[in-house]
């Protein structure tokens, strides 16, 4: 009779649990650039944050997206890869902007360029949305052929995780070649390890494909990497260089 008395209870907080679970995932992996994206608006600096971050998460959002149409997962893991693009097109254009803004070189640098030298160093955030229009268009062509086959399938899925798992890596060598953290939203990287750590929870409790899994597995580490240099860097601070400057160089891109 007690648990009668209580099932009327159970189900529907069962049930509120899943929604701020499915909540947490869908909107949760934007808010660590909340705070990146204030300082950036309020320095005009974005010298600090990689804009590789942003070239990493659309391809793995964009392959995981036509991993779905091939094996279907839970529907929060799909709007989570719809806001993450969206999401990574407007960190794109602030920081296109600051960055063209600041620049000393008035020479302009186009997708249709293609010059592989400056690659994702384009002068206009319409050329980012051209080459991830492309990049979608032909990896949706190549889906759509090979649909049907569950390697390939498969493979799709491995790839978009496995991309997914290099988030961090640009962040780390940049913080690695410049010995220094200088620029980079503390906040940020927190955020990225508490909801990483919530993301590879979510993934084992229900139920997600092997892949996801993994990738949220090896995302918790490199974002543990780059809090190590974090503190690595802070404890060491990098000697400042001499002000000596060739007159005409320009501002390291």
């Amino acid at each position: 009779m007690e648990a009668e008395g209580l099932g009327w209870l159970l189900v529907p907080l069962h049930q509120l649990v899943s929604w701020v679970a499915a909540g947490a995932m869908v909107f949760g992996g934007v808010v660590p650039y909340i705070p990146q994206y204030r300082d950036i608006r309020r320095t005009q600096n974005a010298d600090g944050f990689s804009t590789h971050v942003c070239l990493v998460l659309l391809v793995a959002n964009i392959l995981r997206i036509l991993f779905w149409f091939g094996r279907h997962f839970e529907s929060p893991l799909l709007w989570q890869s719809i806001v993450m693009i969206l999401t990574m097109l407007l960190m794109l254009k602030l920081c296109t902007e600051v960055r063209v803004a600041n620049e000393l070189s008035v020479k302009r640098r186009s997708f249709a360029d293609f010059d592989p030298h400056h690659f994702w160093h384009w002068s206009s955030f319409g050329d980012y949305v051209q080459c991830v229009l492309a990049f979608t268009g032909v990896a949706g062509y190549v889906t759509y052929l090979s649909i049907d086959s569950a390697l390939f399938v498969e493979t799709l899925g491995f790839l978009a995780v496995l991309t997914e798992a290099m988030l961090g890596v640009p962040q780390l060598y940049r913080n690695h070649l410049h010995r220094s953290t200088e620029g980079m939203s503390l906040k940020m990287v927190l955020m990225w390890t508490s909801g990483d750590t919530f993301k590879t929870a979510y993934f084992l409790l229900n139920g997600a494909p092997l892949q996801f899994s993994v990738c949220g597995l090896l995302q918790v580490l490199v974002d543990l990497a780059i809090l190590g240099q974090a503190y690595a860097f802070a404890r060491h601070p990098q000697k400042p260089a001499p002000h000596a400057v060739h007159p005409t160089s320009a501002k390291a891109l």
